[in-house]
């Protein structure tokens, strides 16, 4: 199956054919639709206008569940749709978190133990008992250094037998990640940070965009 969102995730409607069906779970040629991965939330799609019920990844594949009495079948032309300004929000927050993440390992050494990117808020989770509100201004001065510099975000495949994926900049870091992400980290754009505690030992940093 073809990822089309890996190679343009600015991608928003797609003409693509049916594989397989198994009663209300379709396999598709290639998909824009992203599917829940790494935390970040799957993207709101549509088949023929049909919302797409719930998807799930196995080996290389997705499978789309859509509603009972679907009529679709093995060879079908079909028009695949996603809510791009969603999908938009989940991609500028999900680079969001991962250059929080990558800031406040390399600089403070946190284990990460968690995280989820939905469309409004994307939170991090870390085993520590520090108070994570008295790292904020380092992290933001760092953060926004960053996007001030507009940098390329370098997409690709660390494995494509297994689609292992990372990003990259250059003088930063290199990730593995198979979530959908922007070009460049202006992109991206600037954030607010706020702690909350979760559980004993466990200290969260939630992101909102500045500008949604």
């Amino acid at each position: 199956m073809k990822k089309i969102f890996w190679d343009n995730p600015y991608q928003a409607e797609l003409t693509t054919k049916v594989v397989s069906v198994d009663g209300n779970k379709v396999l598709f040629e290639e998909t824009i639709a992203f599917s829940f991965c790494g935390g970040q939330e799957s993207d709101k799609a549509y088949v023929n206008g049909m919302p797409i019920l719930d998807s799930k990844m196995d080996g290389n594949l997705i499978y789309y569940t859509l509603k009972e009495g679907h009529e679709l079948k093995s060879g079908d032309v079909v028009t695949m749709t996603i809510d791009w300004p969603r999908r938009y929000k989940l991609m500028r927050l999900h680079f969001a978190a991962e250059l929080v993440l990558e800031i406040v390992t390399q600089k403070f050494g946190l284990e990460k133990i968690g995280a989820h990117i939905a469309e409004h808020k994307a939170r991090i989770d870390f085993k520590s008992d520090t108070n994570v509100s008295t790292l904020f201004d380092t992290i933001l001065a760092e953060y926004n250094k960053i996007i001030k510099s507009d940098l390329i975000i370098e997409k690709d495949f660390s494995d494509k037998l297994t689609q292992r994926r990372f990003w990259k900049i250059d003088g930063f870091a290199q990730v593995s990640c198979g979530g959908t992400h922007v070009k460049s980290t202006a992109e991206v754009g600037y954030v607010t940070l706020k702690r909350d505690r979760p559980g004993k030992g466990i200290e969260r940093i939630e992101i909102k965009l500045v500008a949604p």
